[in-house]
């Protein structure tokens, strides 16, 4: 494994919970719309994004090939709504730490069905007893999150 990928990985999963908590603030300062501090946030990413875009010198006439897409190779960006929207509303509601834990656990389950099967052309890998016990693992993480205190408070 790449260690400067590693790290970009790992810091993406340190932005996630700040990114949960600075889009509940924006939801308080709109009155508490979740929808358009979502809203708010993907706009900003997508400025963000084209000035990159411009600043790095990405070619703008690939945009051309949009129109040969499928129609599914266009919900990323709504299921990213869906993320941001859902963990603006999840957060103060479950807790950061709860609701993160849910959701990598929702991701290491489906990523191992997307190894296995290569959904959407992605690499085949094998899931074996190792990976199985790294998911279970964080399942047994999910539930003390989740339920350690009623656990082991008596």
């Amino acid at each position: 494994m790449n260690p400067v990928f590693a790290l970009m990985a790992f810091a993406i999963g340190v932005v996630v919970p700040l990114q949960a908590a600075v889009n509940n603030q924006l939801k308080l300062l709109l009155g508490g719309s979740t929808i358009l501090a979502a809203m708010i946030s993907f706009a900003v990413g997508t400025i963000s994004l084209a000035l990159l875009a411009v600043f790095s010198g990405q070619k703008f006439s690939g945009l051309s090939q949009l129109a040969r897409g499928e129609w599914w190779m266009f919900i990323g960006g709504l299921l990213g709504a869906f993320f941001v929207f859902g963990t603006t509303l999840l957060a103060p509601r479950l807790g950061v730490a709860a609701m993160l834990s849910l959701i990598i656990a929702g991701q290491v389950c489906a990523s191992l069905l997307f190894d296995r099967f290569g959904w959407l052309a992605m690499p085949l890998r094998d899931i074996n007893l190792p990976r199985l016990a790294g998911a279970a693992l964080v399942v047994a993480g999910v539930l003390l999150v989740n339920f350690g205190d009623k656990w082991f408070s008596r």
